[in-house]
């Protein structure tokens, strides 16, 4: 097989091709398979942020939180809804952390379901999630006394195995629309649904979803979501993180990190803590109005294309690189830790050696950058907009030198 011959012929046929150029970096030699991980920037966002620093801040100060400061974690919120969410205005806020994030509504969700019922004593998670979200779940069930379930997918969680976890005792469920590790896609409105059946309240982690996969909160009748900004929303590292809740939720739900930027009279100061109507209740303190300048660019560059093209475009590489594998990487031992089914992938590839940890060393030391995942695992992270098919056969040639 030619690689670098199907890569240009590939990116002869791309529609979205002339995208790539808005990224920087992207002329260089470098391969960049990680952008599951980190996006590349926007050429855009150098300027952006150099305007921002000279005007907003540098000439209206403490005058812009009234102009447009104090709306901006919503405005950016419902347009982020609009464009990668399937959200309706009015759920969606960007602020904090992934992990902080999480942490709020996960632990605003069992509280609400133990004040409803107190039997309700335990939160569902599975293995696959993310670290953080592993830990996050130990450390709220000690607070709060409660017990854990895990599943183990296999390769994939059913709704039939989630189904038999399921009972009077479940609080909350926490799972991973797209499995960090295999990319894997859950079947969100079937899970969902089965979960309210049992009673309980559903949070998912979009990190390796939004920006990549269409994605229909309001359709799927999600409760609560959080996902990171500087994977497919090229907003750059330490970029916030945005929750979303269910309208028919907010005012229900208490998060336990109550902050003056979420009471209900913030410039009161006065004592006691009330909380804000809607999403405001779920700020803690002063938003990164900075660190949000580059999702705002990213955002609306993502509506213009649109996500069903940018989904088009992920798939189209996941099954380049797959074909690659079949035909170059397969003879020498490597496996796919992927599915085949595109429509239950996502825009990773997971390809499995036992010398991946060292081969993975040696691509960073010639400027091919993916990443490691334990025990053998080598993930390409395609970012749809930003990566070029050229780039995924230069990658994966130099994968099947050192691997041979």
């Amino acid at each position: 097989m030619d690689l670098n011959r199907r890569g240009a012929e590939l990116d002869a046929a791309d529609p979205l091709a002339s995208y790539r150029s808005l990224f920087a970096g992207s002329e260089s030699e470098l391969v960049y398979l990680d952008g599951n991980s980190l996006g590349r920037p926007l050429r855009a966002a150098s300027q952006q942020l150099a305007d921002f620093v000279s005007q907003a801040w540098g000439s209206r100060l403490i005058r812009a939180w009234d102009e447009e400061w104090m709306e901006l974690p919503f405005t950016v919120g419902d347009r982020l809804g609009e464009v990668a969410l399937g959200a309706a205005a009015g759920q969606t806020v960007v602020a904090d952390s992934t992990s902080v994030m999480l942490y709020k509504l996960l632990r605003a969700a069992v509280d609400h379901q133990q004040r409803l019922d107190p039997a309700r004593t335990e939160i569902v998670a599975d293995h696959a999630n993310f670290p953080t979200d592993r830990y996050l779940v130990e450390g709220i069930a000690a607070e709060r006394g409660l017990s854990i379930r895990w599943l183990t997918p296999d390769p994939e969680l059913t709704v039939e195995e989630l189904a038999e976890a399921l009972g009077p005792q479940t609080a909350a469920v926490l799972l991973s629309h797209i499995t960090y590790q295999s990319g894997q896609i859950a079947d969100v409105a079937a899970i969902t649904a089965a979960t309210h059946d049992a009673g309980a309240l559903v949070l998912w982690d979009l990190c390796h979803s939004a920006g990549a996969v269409p994605i229909a909160l309001d359709t799927w009748q999600v409760d609560l979501a959080v996902g990171c900004t500087y994977k497919y929303l090229n907003a750059g590292p330490g970029a916030p993180a945005f929750g979303y809740v269910a309208k028919r939720h907010q005012d229900a739900l208490t998060q336990p990190l109550q902050g003056w930027m979420g009471h209900a009279e913030p410039f009161v100061m006065g004592p006691g803590y009330r909380p804000a109507a809607g999403m405001r209740r779920f700020l803690t303190g002063t938003p990164p109005i900075l660190a949000m300048q580059p999702l705002i660019s990213f955002v609306e560059l993502l509506g213009e294309v649109g996500i069903d093209a940018v989904r088009a475009k992920g798939i189209a590489l996941t099954e380049f690189a797959i074909e690659v594998h079949d035909a170059v990487l397969a003879p020498l031992g490597v496996e796919l830790g992927s599915s085949r089914d595109s429509a239950v992938r996502g825009n990773h590839v997971l390809l499995r050696h036992s010398r991946m940890r060292e081969v993975t060393a040696a691509l960073w030391e010639r400027d091919v950058i993916p990443d490691f995942r334990e025990p053998d695992g080598l993930r390409i992270g395609l970012s749809p907009l930003s990566t070029s098919f050229a780039e995924v056969a230069r990658g994966l040639g130099v994968v099947a030198e050192l691997v041979g």
